[in-house]
């Protein structure tokens, strides 16, 4: 395992670019990418025709900004949380011991979301195991999970790139199995005509689906970083943009394809339970090839850790850049500790699934919208869209960085809009609550473009006054 530095130009050689494309082409090419499509009609109760117009529009857009995030993976060899001291900057606080980074923010944000997302991938994969034999459960599930992906991380970078080059492969057969074996049954669903949805739950379902995708943001620069700096910065994005865009439309919609039919097969509908167990409905689907069917089952369940074993290796690095003092220590201690708190919190969550998942995806995605106003305004308007204008050595140098008010003021707005903005189930924002739905996305990430614009064009011209 590597520490949280910039890899040196040196060391940057690999050209196997399109490895940028299967890495994300496997994380999502997987049955969270269906539970998520599923949430349209068993949690928002869409219509499939419904849900299949918003999931190619949202999906299109928001893959942009993963994508595009990669691409500093290569081009400066820094990991997305380090990436984050260039615009959220330097000494906010100061010890005796050591100095704290206005990244440290960001940083501590990520750790939680990390553990969120792996909460969630490993309930999905748990319950997808324990539905085929009634002497399995969830948490036999999740442990089993979360063991695979901790050995997956344990062994680094390159050998987590390679996993993730191959584990594509059963979700894909598995997938194009569920639509042989029920297409005449889609095709049924399709055909129903559901009620018109209000503006809202279509604004609602469309933010927890952005939410899903923009989430990533915050860790693609980290798998590139070994990548050689020679492809276009548009070549580059297009791999990572595929990656995301084919398996994440294409598990959106057969998920919610399935959801909507469970309201007219009984043996799915059974299953599905009360819209709780996304593994049922897998299984019951699959069910029809007999044991091949049960076969596909465990094998999907237990490559949900193509997403769990990216996450896990992001919450070490990130936990690692929180503090210079927890940097010292070696990464295998952070990925331990993520074991340690992932198995109890998913064991409990997976009574409430689609609570748990609205609720976990949608804050994630609030902070990392504004994350991405925050690096992408820095990155454009003021470097100009250069990537020279970084210097990387620098990384650590707390002098030579951003003071990061700028960062700190913009993301404490963003929040404020969002908290008016938002809607779950345990809180709804006055202006949600007037029918907007859930807004807190949008309004974020446009205030928070503004505010970091006007306070850092307003720091540099005060900076530049003092030196003269």
């Amino acid at each position: 395992m590597q520490g949280i530095a910039p890899v040196p130009l040196e060391e940057r050689t690999d050209r196997r670019w399109y490895q940028m494309f299967f890495v994300w082409f496997s994380a999502n090419m997987n049955i969270l990418a269906f539970s998520t499509g599923s949430s349209g009609p068993a949690f928002f109760s869409l219509g499939l025709v419904d849900s299949v117009i918003i999931l190619i529009v949202v999906d299109c857009i928001c893959c942009i900004v993963p994508a595009y995030m990669a691409v500093f993976g290569p081009k400066l060899g820094t990991r997305s949380m380090v990436l984050s001291r260039f615009s959220w900057g330097h000494v906010l606080i100061k010890s005796h011991i050591c100095d704290y980074y206005g990244a440290i923010l960001p940083s501590v944000l990520n750790v939680f979301s990390m553990i969120g997302f792996l909460i969630l991938n490993c309930i999905i994969g748990g319950q997808t195991l324990a539905s085929v034999s009634s002497r399995l459960d969830d948490t036999l599930g999740i442990v089993i999970i979360s063991i695979i992906s901790l050995a997956v991380v344990f062994f680094g970078y390159r050998v987590l790139h390679l996993f993730e080059s191959i584990a594509w492969i059963p979700s894909v057969i598995a997938f194009i199995l569920m639509l042989g074996l029920n297409g005449k049954t889609l095709i049924q669903v399709q055909s129903y005509q559901a009620p018109r949805p209000s503006p809202a739950t279509v604004i609602s379902f469309a933010s927890t689906i952005a939410s899903s995708i923009l989430s990533w943001c915050t860790m693609t620069a980290d798998y590139g970083v070994f990548h050689s700096p020679d492809a276009s910065a548009f070549r580059l994005f297009m791999y990572s943009y595929l990656g995301f865009l084919v398996p994440s439309l294409t598990g959106h919609i057969i998920g919610a394809a399935f959801a909507a039919g469970a309201a007219f097969v009984p043996a799915w509908q059974e299953a599905f339970g009360n819209g709780n167990n996304v593994g049922g409905l897998i299984y019951a689907t699959l069910s029809p090839a007999g044991g091949f069917g049960a076969f596909m089952t465990v094998v999907v369940s237990l490559f949900s850790s193509t997403a769990c074993a990216i996450t896990m290796y992001t919450f070490a690095t990130s936990f690692m850049t929180v503090s210079p003092l927890f940097a010292r220590l070696p990464q295998w201690v952070y990925v331990f500790i993520s074991e340690a708190i992932l198995i109890p919190v998913a064991i409990v969550g997976a009574n409430k699934f689609y609570t748990t998942f609205v609720d976990v995806i949608s804050i994630i995605g609030y902070w990392t919208i504004i994350y991405f106003a925050i690096v992408c305004t820095e990155h454009v308007i003021f470097r100009r869209s250069s990537f020279s204008t970084y210097n990387v050595s620098e990384w650590d140098i707390p002098s030579r960085l951003p003071t990061g008010i700028a960062a700190v003021v913009s993301f404490l707005c963003g929040i404020g809009i969002v908290i008016p903005c938002m809607k779950q189930a345990w809180y709804e924002g006055p202006i949600a609550r007037a029918g907007t739905g859930d807004i807190g996305l949008y309004t974020s990430f446009v205030l928070t473009i503004v505010v970091y614009a006007v306070s850092a064009t307003l720091i540099v011209c005060y900076q530049n006054c003092a030196i003269m």
